[in-house]
């Protein structure tokens, strides 16, 4: 269960200021849910939701969402693949069905606003095998819901989708799979030419929010 029980006026107009849109409830979350359940993304099964009040500020809700165990995320899987790699179909395994799933996400309308590798669950009830894998992207109480998926935010979630995974060993070969899965198997030299402005600002953006990570300790 999550519950929201208002921000205030104070945090909704800092974060307006500081170009953030505020997380008001849980209406975004139940949205999302819905959204990407329709579409076939795998994600959590709502069973409740509720809220009171119209004021934003002060408007209290609640989202139930089914527990999905047993499970492990992708960051604690990957913490140490530097030292000890996984076996490659399963690493390309992981790579092609994160893909598919965050581009079949933004071409429903969907936007993360925390895409990181650690919001990634794979299901552990049964053994891990590249053929047989079931993931589920959680945590979407920040998530947008529209029509289409403005190129700004599919960026934004690319890149802290890239940043996260900065120290699990991808390789090149390893990128070019994902990009492949993720544009909808469009040939890569297409990918490549028509999306070189994005790559270039995802190396980036991604270094910029790793260098920071480094001295801060933040994410974003």
């Amino acid at each position: 269960m999550k519950i929201h029980r208002g921000i205030g006026w104070g945090e909704i107009v800092k974060n307006l200021l500081s170009a953030k849109l505020p997380v008001l409830g849980a209406a975004q979350e139940w949205q999302a849910i819905h959204r990407l359940t329709e579409v076939g993304v795998p994600t959590m099964t709502a069973v409740a939701y509720g809220e009171r009040g119209a004021n934003p500020a002060s408007q209290h809700s609640f989202i139930v969402t089914e527990e999905l165990a047993p499970t492990v995320d992708l960051e604690q899987l990957s913490l140490n693949w530097l030292q000890r790699p996984p076996e490659p179909m399963l690493k390309w395994a992981l790579i092609r069905e994160v893909a598919s799933m965050t581009g079949a996400m933004h071409r429903a309308g969907v936007n993360h606003r925390d895409c990181y590798i650690c919001h990634f669950l794979l299901h552990t009830d049964r053994p891990i095998k590249a053929d047989d894998l079931r993931l589920s992207v959680i945590d979407l109480h920040r998530a947008q819901v529209r029509r289409t998926t403005p190129l700004r935010w599919r960026n934004k979630d690319l890149a802290a989708l890239y940043f996260s995974a900065l120290d699990i060993g991808l390789t090149r070969r390893d990128k070019l799979r994902f990009l492949r899965t993720y544009f909808h198997q469009q040939p890569l030299r297409q990918v490549l030419r028509e999306e070189l402005s994005l790559l270039n600002w995802l190396e980036r953006k991604a270094t910029k929010l790793y260098e920071r990570k480094q001295r801060y300790g933040e994410r974003l």
